[in-house]
């Protein structure tokens, strides 16, 4: 679960002019004004689909910005579908395609990125975290071709009051408190299977409600170092005090996060596509990160536009840009890139994904290699943030 909060999010007017219709209308409608063509080098018509489809792992949020920074003026909100149309432009250029952001979690019935790639053959491509790579390989298996971070922003939290004596993932291990967190997650199994928490304490119950651990601060909590933090001391009413937290990185879960993908058996077809357009989300990367207030406001209003999406405030947004940049979870690889992979640090997650994942009864295939998994070949490894 991604995040829960108890305060509405402020409608604010974004910069991309957005518009609602509904399941009857089109969410495909003109650009409000003529858009300048991009150069022909950033040109996707004739590449890519006349549509480009990206599943998104969850509801829209500042960590997905460099997806949202494609989307040009006259972008247009399907709340029915829960997904948001527009041209796809580079540096504002128009390059000839549309993008369409369809919203995951709860939106798709909370089924996996790569299970709906799938099915639904409309979808392009698909973000999706590194052990989720790894663990749909069997039956399912899409490729990274670029991530959104670097490093994932999940973290186990508690309240310093309870707990001082808490400063890492493994003291909570030295305690019988619950570590609550909810299903389908695979950091549970690593983090038992290093010891550094025990099996027992291991609680799968978690609803995405601030209110048990409002009520009990005597457990440990799953999060997002974006998101958690920042609602629970600012927008939850019944808490409304700093959380204490560890990365999940820091306790030696290091993982790729929001991996742009695609799927492995569409690789070739898509390649053309691939070639020119996972520069442009590198790069689109890079530009949020420089300046993400105008993107931020078109993410949050589109969450206002939905009323069964979780709110989105300002200040959250604000508040999570700043951290991903200030802590490293998007920035530059040790060559000076963003957005590419460093094989190093690909093979070791797999390394340490796959005996716990074969352990939990999921196919891993034994003959597949860390680039059947995650692929360089589409990055340019000159951008980067200077």
């Amino acid at each position: 679960m991604r995040r829960f909060t108890t305060m509405l999010a402020a409608g604010a007017v974004g910069a991309l002019a957005l518009t609602a219709c509904g399941a009857d209308e089109t969410a495909d409608g003109a650009p409000s004004a003529a858009l300048e063509a991009a150069p022909q080098e950033q040109r996707l018509d004739g590449a890519c689909p006349a549509e480009v489809v990206v599943q998104l792992q969850w509801q829209p949020q500042s960590d997905m910005g460099a997806m949202f920074q494609l989307l040009g003026p006259g972008a247009k909100v399907d709340s029915d579908a829960k997904a948001i149309t527009g041209p796809l432009v580079a540096g504002g250029k128009d390059t000839g395609v549309k993008l369409t952001l369809r919203a995951g979690g709860p939106a798709i019935g909370f089924q996996s990125v790569p299970s709906q790639m799938y099915v639904d053959e409309k979808i392009s491509f698909g973000l999706v975290h590194g052990d989720q790579l790894v663990a749909a390989a069997g039956e399912q298996r899409v490729v990274g071709v670029t991530p959104l971070l670097s490093h994932t922003p999940a973290i186990l939290l508690w309240d310093p009051k309870t707990y001082p004596q808490w400063k890492t993932i493994a003291d909570i291990g030295k305690t019988d408190a619950s570590v609550v967190v909810s299903k389908g997650q695979y950091y549970p199994q690593w983090l038992v299977a290093q010891g550094l928490v025990k099996k027992s304490q291991i609680d799968e119950s978690y609803d995405g409600s601030p209110a048990r651990f409002a009520s009990r601060p005597d457990i440990a909590l799953q999060g997002f170092a974006n998101s958690e933090p920042y609602t629970f001391e600012k927008q939850t009413p019944a808490w409304n005090k700093p959380v204490a937290y560890q990365l999940l990185k820091d306790a030696g879960y290091d993982i790729y996060a929001s991996n742009l993908s695609v799927r492995a058996d569409k690789l070739e077809k898509l390649a053309p596509c691939l070639e020119k357009l996972v520069p442009l989300v590198q790069q689109a990367g890079v530009d949020y990160l420089t300046s993400p207030d105008a993107t931020n406001k078109v993410i949050i209003d589109m969450v206002a536009e939905v009323v069964s999406f979780f709110p989105y405030s300002e200040g959250e947004a604000t508040y999570s840009a700043q951290l991903l940049k200030d802590k490293g979870l998007i920035g530059n690889e040790a060559d000076g890139s963003l957005g590419t992979y460093d094989t190093k640090r690909v093979t070791e997650q797999v390394e340490m994904l796959a005996p716990v994942l074969k352990a939990a009864g999921i196919d891993v295939p034994s003959d597949l290699r860390p680039e059947d998994f995650f692929t360089d070949r589409f990055t340019d490894h000159k951008i980067g943030i200077k």
